[in-house]
């Protein structure tokens, strides 16, 4: 097991999926742009929800892709993050649109694991990362993305407390 890299890839992914929710708070509607323009798909739901923005997803890849070398990692190590991170937020949220669940709503398990783990298997190969390094990943991140949420809220950064 490497409890290094495992803390190094958990602060990316804490870094990636936070940026969109700090800038939220910091920016509020200034340069708020959703991703998917306001579009609605056949189910008449919108296409991943107003809550996606362009600066979201931007901003967090460009702060994954420079706290990387912080921390130990390439900027290439960063990136991947960062994307595959942004990739599974928003799968998470076109799923939870195609199930009718209001933007921002509650889904745990949805919320939580596709935005780690398209990120650790993307850069598995990359880092030699081992099943059990992987497994560990996937479960603190869940746990403690829940905590996090929590204490976000609490200091009011999040707008809601998941």
């Amino acid at each position: 097991m490497h409890f290094i890299l495992i803390f190094q890839l958990l602060v990316l992914l804490v870094v990636a999926n936070a940026m969109p929710v700090i800038v939220k708070k910091l920016l509020g509607d200034f340069l708020h742009y959703p991703l998917d323009a306001g579009i609605a798909l056949s189910d008449k739901q919108p296409l991943f929800g107003s809550s996606k923005t362009i600066r979201g997803v931007i901003l967090s890849v460009i702060a994954t892709t420079m706290v990387a070398p912080a921390i130990g990692f390439q900027f290439r190590i960063g990136l991947v993050v960062g994307s595959f991170a942004m990739l599974g937020d928003l799968a998470s949220s076109f799923v939870k649109r195609r199930l009718k669940l209001p933007v921002s709503s509650r889904a745990t398990g949805l919320d939580q694991i596709p935005e780690c783990l398209l990120p650790t298997l993307a850069c598995s190969a990359m880092l030699d990362l081992s099943v059990l390094d992987f497994c560990l990943i996937v479960s603190i991140f869940f746990v403690s993305e829940i905590a996090l949420s929590r204490l976000l809220f609490k200091w009011h950064v999040r707008d809601r407390p998941f």
